[in-house]
């Protein structure tokens, strides 16, 4: 079920500023990350859609938010919002500086976001941009805000390389969620759907169990 249901996922809107977003008041995940972290491969791998979120052949030169629906159509019951990645060196530094505050001015006021799912390459580890955030987003984490860490390219470690990446990134998560991920190994599509079905659906379990007939008389 928690699969399916990200497979229902369709394009919403895109805006270049907060303000141009629309007031929504089910459950918003954002999809955070430096560029080439992996971040729109991971949408698409997700969803089970291979041009759902835009994979730029030019780091840095998506500049919007692009949300995406999920759920039966004509009835949202959670929406995905794909950040623009940042941390490209080529990009402007005006535009960097823009977009850092647009990014924060988002992370921190948006009043329907539930979930931060922050990308991470593991063997590059935590950015300063990405400590940077962290900092952004650690007093809405301490009120209760889902967050998430997916070390993405897992497949490019080795088990044991895996097993001391995930150690490290739980110390600096500072108490959120941290999962492997390789949309080439389909390593972690599972367990991060259902993770995210059951932030959505906090009432719901992901498989239901079918309620038993009553016994005949």
């Amino acid at each position: 079920m928690a699969c399916g249901w990200l497979h229902t996922a369709r394009f919403l809107t895109t805006a270049p500023e907060l303000h141009f977003l629309p007031a929504l008041s089910v459950p918003e995940f954002a999809f955070v990350g430096r560029s080439n972290a992996g971040k729109s491969t991971c949408i698409n791998t997700l969803t089970q859609q291979k041009q759902l979120a835009f994979a730029s052949k030019k780091p840095g030169r998506t500049q919007h938010i692009n949300l995406f629906s999920l759920g039966k159509q004509g009835l949202t019951d959670a929406v995905l919002a794909d950040l623009p990645g940042y941390g490209y060196a080529a990009v402007p530094k005006q535009d960097k500086i823009r977009w850092q505050q647009v990014m924060a001015n988002y992370l921190v006021t948006r009043e329907n976001l539930s979930a931060i799912v922050l990308m991470c390459d593991p063997r590059h580890g935590l950015t300063e941009l990405d400590e940077i955030l962290l900092d952004v987003v650690r007093p809405r984490v301490a009120e209760g805000l889902k967050f998430l860490v997916l070390l993405t390219k897992a497949d490019k470690l080795t088990r044991a390389e895996q097993n001391r990446a995930l150690s490290i990134m739980k110390l600096q998560a500072g108490g959120g969620e941290v999962r492997l991920f390789s949309a080439t190994k389909r390593q972690g599509i599972d367990e991060v759907s259902t993770l995210l079905w059951q932030w959505a659906h906090p009432a719901t379990p992901p498989n239901p169990e079918p309620a038993a007939e009553p016994e005949r008389k």
